[in-house]
């Protein structure tokens, strides 16, 4: 065996990848959206597994709530103030020296995502938001991609393989993204990590599938996990290609990429307060965000607007989604901001 492949060596003993597999992996290039719970899982397993090149995107810091389910962190990561992607990259190549680990610390958007992934085999859905995802879906099916979308969120998560052209896109399943204050995130429902591992297992595993060529192996449902309350389902979404009006897959209207869809900040002069806002204005319940946010503290609303505080920023959010996050003038943290708070 040549000696380079030799720490693949159990790898390859499994009939399903075998020598020529492995010669692929080396040979692929995938590019990671995330760094965070889902990202450092993957992370980690594929260049574990030998993908010759990955590129790892985030725009995020390592805190110390971070080190319950991020993998690749810990206290001395916190303590540098190290940008996710470059400490991931750094404990990657420790891994694996082989593999080109490309960290680029940028907050994912439709002016960079077409380029950011257009050299991939695959790209993968390590994110916290859907904004990101909906971004991901558009610039894959475009480019004729495959990807692998994953989410997690308290004790439940859920992944599906995208294979443009030969299954749903993202939008044929889930057509519109939950309005901001609609679903919870990490900070108001928090996230129990097994789940985290379950749902990056999985998506590693169809990278893996996908990369060595087995095609025919790939799953075509929408899989669903609840560790806490033990449920396990196998939604059955292959129908669904050609059978709804996609406006991304069968009509090719990349909204997101158009920028139709999204949020947009803008700083305010003078105030040291950035504003967020919806391109595609929403219609909030604050009674429910409410309920998501009140474990932060202290919450007040009326039927104008709703106020909470959270990392030494005032929010102020309006009813289409608006929002005023006083405290910053970085318009970076404030869309981070955002979406761990309000939603995506």
């Amino acid at each position: 065996m040549d000696a380079s492949l030799e720490r693949y060596s159990r790898q390859m003993r499994f009939y399903g990848v075998g020598e020529a597999g492995q010669r692929k992996l080396l040979d692929s290039r995938v590019t990671l959206c995330g760094c965070g719970a889902l990202g450092t899982v993957l992370a980690n397993a594929l260049v574990r597994a030998g993908v010759g090149h990955l590129r790892l995107i985030d725009r995020d810091f390592i805190e110390t709530s971070n080190l319950q389910r991020q993998v690749l962190f810990d206290e001395h990561d916190v303590a540098e103030g190290l940008p996710k992607a470059e400490a991931a990259a750094r404990k990657l190549g420790a891994i694996n020296s082989s593999v080109h680990v490309d960290p680029v610390v940028v907050d994912i958007d439709r002016t960079n995502i077409l380029e950011l992934v257009q050299d991939a085999d695959l790209i993968l859905d390590g994110s916290d938001n859907f904004e990101v995802r909906y971004l991901i879906n558009d610039a894959a099916v475009k480019l004729n991609k495959p990807w692998v979308y994953g989410g997690c969120i308290g004790s439940h998560g859920q992944t599906m393989t995208i294979l443009p052209n030969e299954t749903p896109c993202l939008r044929c399943v889930f057509e519109a993204a939950p309005a901001p204050g609609e679903a919870g995130t990490c900070e108001t429902a928090g996230v129990l990590g097994p789940v985290v591992n379950i749902i990056a297992s999985y998506q590693a595993a169809e990278a893996i599938k996908i990369l060595v060529g087995k095609r025919d192996q790939v799953n075509r449902e929408l899989l669903y996990f609840d560790v806490w309350e033990n449920v396990q389902r196998r939604i059955k979404v292959a129908p669904l290609l050609g059978k709804v009006d996609c406006p991304c897959c069968r009509r090719r209207r990349f909204e997101w990429l158009e920028g139709e869809y999204g949020s947009q900040t803008t700083s305010l002069c003078g105030r040291n307060a950035v504003q967020v806002s919806q391109r595609a204005p929403a219609r909030l319940n604050f009674e429910d965000m409410a309920r998501h946010l009140e474990r932060l503290g202290e919450v007040q609303y009326n039927r104008f607007l709703l106020r909470f505080g959270a990392e030494g920023c005032e929010f102020t959010v309006f009813p289409d989604g608006r929002a005023i996050i006083k405290g910053t003038s970085d318009e970076d943290r404030a869309r981070t901001l955002y979406a761990k708070y309000v939603g995506h």
